[in-house]
């Protein structure tokens, strides 16, 4: 199964998301808000027999950790062309400790910088659609492990299991 770790964003963020524009776009899919989550460490295709060692792993190393101060913007991105993003910043610490809690299970076959960005949609994404005002800020209270279930127009992030801060 397709797992990562993120934080979701409070229901103020998915609104200040929601009211961006969404014309339709040859090429693009737009993401809808159940998949509109801040990823800190993408873990890819993970046998299913390791989901109890990541939680425990994750657990273990996010005791005690304080909550992360999330900033959303200042503008949407695109992200490598085939990607449109809210940027957030503020959790690179966090990511870190994700990634050190994770690494000795599920070790990095491609090595990326860490990004943190919502994603808003996927596809051809023209760069017209980047640079649209984009602003919020919250605090991250709980870090989730997450499996992506989804198939074609059926988007299904399930949490495995949610770890709190602080």
């Amino acid at each position: 199964m397709r797992l990562f770790v993120a934080v979701r964003p409070p229901a103020h963020v998915v609104d200040v998301l929601a009211a961006l524009p969404r014309e339709p776009v040859a090429g693009v899919t737009w993401s809808v808000p159940e998949q509109w989550v801040v990823k800190l460490r993408p873990l890819g295709h993970v046998p299913e027999h390791l989901v109890g060692p990541l939680a425990t792993a994750l657990s273990d190393e996010l005791a005690g950790v304080p909550p992360a101060r999330c900033t959303l913007g200042p503008a949407t991105r695109r992200l490598g062309g085939q990607w449109l993003g809210a940027p957030v910043s503020g959790l690179d610490d966090l990511a870190a400790v994700v990634f050190d809690a994770t690494v000795g299970l599920v070790p990095v076959t491609h090595p990326q910088p860490f990004q943190a960005d919502v994603v808003l949609a996927r596809g051809r994404v023209p760069a017209a659609l980047a640079g649209r005002p984009v602003v919020a800020e919250w605090t991250a209270h709980r870090v989730a492990l997450v499996a992506d279930r989804s198939a074609p127009r059926r988007p299904l992030l399930e949490d495995l299991a949610s770890f709190a801060l602080g």
